[in-house]
């Protein structure tokens, strides 16, 4: 895993609904060394559900990938990283295991960052995984669940470890905070010091500069980046810039990022059958701080095809120009 991590520094986190294959393709093309699919449901996986198993397909291109499932039984949980292990053979990089996400549909069902109130089950997770495929397996977790709670990040990790797992990535939230507050950096530095496996820092990191810090006071042989990425493919240049020790590139002009959106939404509708609803998000992330952004963005909800999308985009670049 060490040399996993020497040539996989930036890294594209898995965002639900976001991480999408039109998404990844785009990060990788502006710098991304690896990028996650969508977390994935084990269970929905299990039942042979199409629109579960949509969520690993993989974009023309796209030589690799990292998949992250998402459950708490464990042997369905192996199971399906198994399967997965069979359909994308090659192209898989490794298996990693959601235990951070905070959402409460995800955490009320026993899933997510509710397996860090379960250090057992997360650890037999982790194991069975670890039986059943011959990738690394992985896992991501948060600062712990609550600040009452206190913070169990380095424990979890070494317990994550001591079960096999290959690498851990932690993002320096708690569980019951979401995404408030900051995320404390000083607790991937912790976990770090915890283990004796590669660590992934999340959280917060939206420019190459984030980037740079994050590893220089942590530590950590990676740094992956989730939000910062929203309608930001480019912050993956900076990222690899500033890492690699180069000049930041200039960055996009309002053409560069319109151009670009109009790209997703076409691969976004290729790789759906034509379905474009996805891209509403990704278009108000796009435009988001343009001149005149404020109108268009309320059209978005409205727009179903390519077309509207487009008509949209050239509508706003005109009043870029003129501005």
């Amino acid at each position: 895993m060490e040399g996993l991590f020497g040539k996989y520094k930036a890294i594209l986190a898995p965002m639900a609904g976001v991480t999408d294959v039109a998404f990844r393709s785009l990060c990788r093309e502006q710098g991304a060394d690896l990028a996650y699919t969508e977390m994935v449901s084990a269970k929905g996986l299990s039942y042979a559900n199409d629109k579960t198993r949509h969520l690993v397909d993989l974009g023309e291109g796209e030589h690799e990938v990292a998949v992250q499932l998402f459950g708490h039984e464990p042997q369905v949980v192996a199971d399906m990283a198994a399967w997965v292990e069979q359909e994308l053979g090659s192209k898989l990089v490794l298996i990693d295991i959601n235990m951070g996400c905070p959402a409460r549909k995800i955490v009320t069902k026993g899933d997510g960052s509710a397996l860090m109130k379960d250090v057992r089950l997360a650890s037999d997770i982790v194991a069975a995984c670890k039986r059943s495929v011959e990738h690394p397996v992985t896992c991501k977790f948060r600062r712990g669940w609550s600040e009452e709670s206190g913070e169990t990040a380095p424990q979890f990790a070494r317990a994550m470890a001591d079960s096999g797992a290959d690498a851990v990535t932690v993002h320096g939230r708690f569980s019951t905070q979401m995404y408030r507050g900051d995320a404390d950096w000083d607790t991937v530095a912790r976990v770090k010091d915890a283990v004796g496996v590669p660590v992934v820092g999340n959280g917060d990191v939206r420019c190459g500069a984030d980037a740079v810090r994050m590893a220089e006071l942590t530590g950590c042989d990676a740094v992956m980046v989730a939000r910062g990425a929203e309608g930001n493919p480019w912050v993956f240049a900076d990222m690899r810039a500033a890492l690699d020790g180069r000049d930041a590139p200039e960055p996009p002009s309002p053409s560069e990022r319109l151009g670009l959106a109009k790209r997703h939404v076409a691969m976004l509708a290729g790789a759906n059958g034509g379905r474009v609803a996805p891209m509403r998000k990704h278009a108000a992330w796009y435009v988001h701080g343009l001149p005149g952004a404020a109108a268009p963005r309320g059209r978005f909800n409205e727009c179903c095809t390519v077309g509207d999308f487009e008509d949209v985009f050239d509508q706003l670049l005109e009043v870029c120009n003129a501005a």
